[in-house]
């Protein structure tokens, strides 16, 4: 496998780390700015909005010019979103460098698959494509809990300059070791933006925000409920951040593996128990064993329907899937927002710490619902729930691991 390799996967670690440890730091956060647990829940959700848009925008702007300049920029932008962060004087600068940071977000990860794929033998493409998209599994391991350790040890604002650093050590990479490669041909915009008719592809979207939403809802707001409901020290949430990465590992495994053998299946199965597990921590928070079991089981439920979800817009915008896919990152992105957003409501009217997992419930019972409406649509229309054609297949192998 080339070097090239290793400079994408210390950017997808560096973006991985990004998203996901301000999630373990809300508590000091909001301490430092003087804000509430719900309004330092914006920094999720204003990252989330800013992958939502970000990642069809520069997936648009990224065929103007060629792959590699292209993921120059964007680690460039995530350097700069980073530093804002780690430097801003009040809280709106920073919630403005979480944006920023946030729209290199999806169009690193579809261009730099792209890249990864064409860096190799065609008998080679997946494991290429797998090994940049370690460096997003590794974040939940590794630096999302360090990120959360060092943030809660020696101050926030040292973990988003460490993370900005991961992006100098990307962006260097990629200027040294990745291939000058020709820039794309246009994207015809009204043929991608034709595949947005068809209903099965905005009901796969719509599951794809209500599912994961589920998961951001418990998860935005995990540090203050296991240190205030659990009884946990504020330094047990890195160990509890590395149940969740390592619950999501597995989980995005089982996803991928099961994704192209029962699609729908799947889906039922993993939103169904997502569903149920949400609701059970609300009882489970309040026993520190339980609610660490119960935070694996979330990541793994939550991401074995990341795979399933991708490939199922994948399939059904097969004649168009390359803005399809950017679009369906920027789902993920928006359930993250909502589901943030609608867990500071219900804390911030009084209802504790523990009420947002009824909100992540509630969501995913709701993707799960479309999913059955998704498939009796199929069955009374007479397709095939899984048609794909040869040419969205390779693209479904890019897109399916995030």
């Amino acid at each position: 496998m080339p070097l090239a390799l290793l400079a994408l996967a210390i950017g997808a670690f560096g973006i991985g780390t990004t998203e996901f440890v301000i999630m373990g730091l809300l508590p000091q956060v909001a301490g430092d700015y003087g804000v509430s647990i719900p309004t330092a829940g914006y920094l999720v959700t204003g990252y989330a909005l800013g992958v939502m848009f970000g990642a069809p925008l520069m997936t648009v702007l990224g065929t103007k010019v060629s792959r590699k300049r292209m993921l120059m920029a964007l680690m460039g932008l995530f350097i700069v979103g980073n530093l804002l962060s780690a430097l801003a004087p009040a809280f709106a600068v920073m919630l403005i460098g979480r944006i920023v940071a946030s729209l290199a977000h999806g169009a690193f990860f579809g261009i730099g698959s792209v890249v990864a794929a064409e860096l190799v033998a065609p008998d080679k493409k997946a494991g290429a494509i797998s090994m940049m998209f370690t460096g997003l599994t590794v974040a939940n391991v590794v630096g999302v809990p360090l990120g959360t350790l060092v943030g809660q040890s020696v101050g926030w604002r040292v973990t988003f300059a460490i993370v900005a650093a991961l992006g100098v050590v990307g962006l260097a990479g990629i200027a040294r070791l990745v291939p000058d490669m020709p820039k794309p041909e246009g994207v015809r915009l009204r043929h991608e933006l034709a595949a947005f008719k068809n209903v099965q592809v905005l009901l796969a979207m719509a599951m794809t925000v209500l599912g994961f939403g589920g998961v951001f809802a418990a998860i935005t707001y995990i540090a203050p409920m296991m240190t205030h409901v659990t009884g946990f020290a504020d330094g047990s949430v890195t160990w509890l951040l590395v149940l969740f990465g390592l619950g999501m590992v597995g989980g995005n495994l089982i996803g991928g593996k099961f994704a192209d053998r029962a699609l729908m299946p799947m889906l039922y199965v993993s939103l169904g128990a997502l569903a149920v597990v949400l609701a059970l921590f609300t009882l489970t928070a309040h026993d520190k064993l339980l609610s660490a079991v119960t935070i694996a089981l979330i990541g793994a439920l939550g991401f074995a329907t990341v795979p399933p979800l991708q490939k199922r817009v994948l399939d059904q915008a097969h004649g168009a899937p390359t803005l399809a896919s950017a679009v369906n990152i920027g789902a993920f992105n928006l359930g993250n927002a909502l589901s943030a957003w609608l867990g500071g409501l219900v804390i911030a009217a009084g209802f504790g710490y523990t009420a947002p997992n009824w909100v992540g419930a509630a969501l995913a019972a709701g993707a799960l619902l479309l999913a059955f409406l998704s498939a009796a649509l199929e069955r009374r229309a007479g397709v095939p729930s899984t048609v794909v054609t040869g040419a969205a297949s390779a693209e479904q192998r890019t897109a399916v691991h995030h």
